[in-house]
């Protein structure tokens, strides 16, 4: 197709990026979310379009904590949130349109209905809390929940080419949020959700970043 060549272009190897951990703080986040790793890994196998559905729910969460906190902040500092709150919302806003595109495609059972609602409560409180105490921490995770994020769309793409999962016309909503055009495919699809999530993760590891060196707002 016209477009596949670019977005492939687009990722190539700068999409694996890993922050390697640099101190105690760093090391729990990535433990967190490994710990994470296993019980997607154990619950969905092969089932990526279902597995992204629940990690899509989870991904969605952290840009409105994010921004909802550092709003508060800004309004009680009264100053200048330097474009976080703006990031972090358009952050959560994409990760939802992924959510919304993976259940056109998987079309999720009822049981898979109640998990998204029980992992969205779950995570939710969980990650508010380590936001409110521990912000550098909860970028860091972010940043490596979307390194886990890439690596699992780049598995879902090789099963796609293999055969081994229907590369299914995209859903319109796909064609719509990322201006596809009206022939493309779960590939295409898959390509342009894991370029965002590369950002996401170079996003949030910046934050970190700032956050420990004082750099933030």
């Amino acid at each position: 197709m016209k477009n596949e060549i670019s977005f492939d272009a687009e990722l190539a190897p700068e999409s694996f990026q890993h922050h390697v951990p640099q101190d105690l703080k760093d090391r729990i986040a990535l433990r967190i979310v490994k710990f994470m790793r296993v019980f997607a890994d154990k619950f969905f196998a092969g089932r990526y379009g279902h597995r992204a559905v629940v990690l899509e729910t989870v991904a969605a969460v952290p840009g409105m904590v994010g921004g909802l906190l550092q709003h508060l902040k800004a309004l009680r500092h009264i100053r200048d949130d330097q474009g976080w709150i703006r990031e972090l919302i358009e952050e959560a806003d994409n990760e939802r349109m992924h959510l919304m595109t993976f259940i056109k495609i998987a079309q999720p059972s009822r049981f898979e209905r109640f998990l998204i609602a029980a992992t969205q409560l779950v995570f939710y409180n969980l990650y508010f809390f380590l936001y409110l105490l521990a912000p550098r921490v909860a970028h860091r995770v972010v940043g490596y929940l979307e390194e886990e994020a890439v690596v699992s769309y780049t598995q879902y793409l090789e099963q796609i080419d293999a055969g081994n999962v229907e590369n299914v016309a995209a859903p319109q909503i796909a064609k719509d949020y990322w201006k596809l055009p009206d022939n493309a495919r779960l590939r295409e699809v898959v390509i342009v959700i894991r370029a965002d999530e590369a950002g996401h993760r170079d996003k949030n590891h910046e934050f970190a970043n700032k956050i420990a060196t004082g750099a933030h707002p």
